[in-house]
């Protein structure tokens, strides 16, 4: 979207606004959790934000909203602290555009992904009046949107981006309904026309509140410039409270452009919102869960992406029970994937031996999850022989899809704390032996392992995946593109910590890999940041390589380039008997040449590049992209006829499950 002329500048006028000398007295409720600071960053203590007052101990420092019922943690008398120093004088005059930049400020915001328009000039010029915040230009607002949900997932802090009205806000919708269904923290800021104009089919005009509506959050239109302070509070709130997602604020030009004096006090308006966030886990039902586990023989741990948070206490409850844990795509890395108990993914594309023993328990311990339809696939042959305990913080999940024996709406956190807790006060009476059940299972994994055939001296996929894992140590954050690649990275990548695993799970939206790792790289500038894309998905947003190469940003592009629409194919040879129907991306009229020619992408954007064609080749070319400073793609070119496997059928079962072929045979 080409950034338009701003139309011609609407008067702006003085409004005198007396600070409030009064704070607010509203409390928070119990239900409010805590949210890590930056991992990345560990020098500083973390910040704290109460309802009324701001700590600060570095101005670069984010914050974390805290409460004692999820961590006894509380701010030091003796501990010093600063006031947040506004460039401004407190009773000067300022345009909305600035006090839009500072609550950003006040928030701990320090990246932003913005592209600039007409109507959202203003927020970008003041955006270079902050001595705080740093813009990442994106070449396009979805790389934007998308670079703000690797930002979040990488780092816990929600990704911010910034687009102009009309066709720049739009391209922000693949990236705000990803961030719904995968629950991603952002704050997607848009420019509008000026108020006078709403309604109007003005120039660049969409009711980007009435598009988005389904797919955030919450959003919000400003239609005061007194509100902005307590918006931008809000909005960060609502983000990574409960259930997290993506939150939209609709500023009118003209709102930007209008003189104020904020009045930082003021109180959050959320009442509904409070009153529905969830209460403490309840202890009889814990103690119930408990019970379950001490009558079960065969349970197993289904693990999500509401897990992200909560990985040590997970981990410490695997310790005390020994149950094994079957993790989800979104919630790989919550337990570590090396780990002897641990099963990897289940579901359409996951071990045999997870979805094996899914199958046989008989008690299904859901921590996190969605019974998303990837996973289940056949609803009523999924677990059906287990008593199912389903724990998720968003009460509309619980029994949308499966109907639980024992459901508990709350943190997972705080279920698990609550569960550990009781298990180690019983840790001498409760005698849990589930031996038996990991050797059934141990047994599964030698007859049923994750394996790949190979093509003479072609690479294999899964093979550049182990490749990297191993050079890496499995330690790389690693973003992926939608379709076969983003599978094999699941299953051959073995993720040791949460959040190193950043991919498009529920929406599926193709061309999030690049921008992605752009978020993570600039979250997390100290670890290696790998994009395992595939040809198709690269190409959607492949205008980002620019933005690699001007940020400097040290991120590695493994393409694994098969010239077709991979997943597609598959799916076409095991069910359309082979026929192609627009999934070749190759040039028909010769297809022996590699097309369309990544590298010259590359050097268009001066990032060292490389391809790599045979096996015996491959270690040599993953260990220089590694070893190269900044940005580096490596085209590994792999055989189209590959297939993810193992594999279950969309709406199969387990007894469905698909071990062997290629697209060599026939079906």
């Amino acid at each position: 979207m080409a950034a338009a002329a701003p139309s011609p500048s609407s008067s702006a006028f003085s409004k005198t606004l007396s600070p409030s000398s009064s704070t607010s007295s509203t409390l928070l409720p119990r239900s409010t959790f805590p949210f890590p600071h930056h991992p990345h960053k560990t020098t500083p203590p973390p910040l704290h934000l109460t309802h009324t007052h701001i700590h600060i101990h570095s101005q670069r420092r984010r914050f974390t909203i805290s409460n004692v019922i999820s961590t006894n943690q509380k701010v030091s008398q003796t501990e010093k602290t600063e006031t947040f120093v506004s460039r401004f004088a407190p009773d000067e005059p300022r345009k909305g555009s600035d006090v839009l930049v500072e609550a950003l400020e006040r928030e701990g915001v320090t990246d932003v992904f913005a592209y600039p328009g007409g109507a959202s000039m203003e927020i970008h010029q003041a955006l270079t009046r902050s001595s705080i915040i740093r813009n990442v230009l994106p070449r396009h607002e979805q790389g934007g949107v998308f670079a703000a949900e690797g930002y979040a997932r990488a780092t816990g802090f929600p990704g911010v981006c910034i687009a102009t009205s009309g066709p720049g806000a739009t391209n922000l919708v693949s990236g705000l309904a990803d961030a719904l269904l995968d629950s991603v923290p952002i704050v997607a800021i848009t420019g509008q026309v000026p108020r006078r104009m709403i309604g109007t089919d003005a120039f660049q005009e969409t009711p980007i509140v009435e598009v988005t509506r389904s797919i955030t959050k919450h959003n919000y239109l400003v239609m005061d410039v007194e509100d902005i302070p307590r918006v931008v509070r809000e909005a960060f709130f609502l983000a990574r409270s409960g259930r997290p997602g993506p939150i939209l604020i609709d500023v009118p030009k003209d709102i930007q452009q209008q003189l104020v004096i904020p009045d930082w006090d003021q109180p959050m308006r959320l009442p509904g919102y409070m009153s529905r966030l969830p209460k403490l886990p309840n202890e009889m039902l814990l103690e119930q869960i408990v019970r379950l586990i001490s009558e079960s023989k065969k349970p197993v741990l289904y693990v999500g992406g509401g897990c992200s948070q909560s990985s040590e206490d997970l981990r410490r409850f695997v310790e005390l029970t020994g149950i094994p844990v079957a993790s989800t795509l979104m919630g790989l890395g919550a337990f570590p994937t090396g780990d002897e108990l641990s099963l990897s993914m289940l579901g359409m594309h996951g071990t045999v031996y997870a979805n094996y023993a899914v199958d046989s328990s008989d008690l299904l311990l859901a921590f996190g999850v969605r019974f998303d339809d990837r996973v289940t696939g056949k609803l009523e042959a999924f677990a059906s022989r287990a008593k199912i305990v389903h724990i998720d913080i968003d009460s509309a999940e619980i029994g949308k899809n499966k109907q639980p024996h024992v459901s508990i709406c709350a943190d997972i956190k705080l279920a698990l704390q609550g569960l550990n807790s009781i298990l180690e006060s019983k840790e001498g009476k409760l005698k849990l032996d589930f031996s038996a059940w990991r050797q059934e299972l141990t047994e599964q994994k030698v007859k049923h392992p994750l394996n790949f055939k190979t093509f003479g001296d072609a690479i294999p996929p899964q093979y550049a995946i182990q490749v990297l894992d191993e050079l890496t140590n499995g330690n790389a954050i690693i973003s992926t593109g939608v379709g076969q690649h983003q599978m094999w990275a699941a299953q051959y990548y073995k993720y040791r910590k949460p959040r190193q695993w950043l991919t498009s799970g529920g929406l599926g939206a193709m061309g999030f890999g690049l921008p992605a790792a752009i978020g993570a790289a600039v979250g997390r500038p100290d670890e290696v940041v790998v994009d395992i894309d595939g040809d198709g998905s690269f190409i959607m947003n492949v205008q980002e390589l620019a933005t690699i190469k001007v940020e400097n940003l040290p991120v590695k592009i493994m393409l694994l380039n098969n010239q077709h629409l991979g997943m597609v194919v598959q799916w076409e040879d095991r069910f359309y008997k082979a026929n192609r129907a627009h999934t070749y991306l190759g040039n028909p009229s010769n297809e022996a040449e590699i097309f369309p020619n990544m590298l010259k992408f590359a050097e268009a954007c001066g990032v060292p590049a490389a391809r790599v064609t045979h096996r015996d080749d491959l270690r040599a070319a993953i260990q220089k992209m590694l070893d190269t400073p900044g940005p580096y793609l490596l085209d590994v070119i792999v055989p189209h006829q590959e297939h993810v496997l193992p594999m279950i059928p969309s709406g199969g079962a387990f007894k469905d499950v698909i071990t062997e072929g290629d697209g060599r045979s026939s079906y």
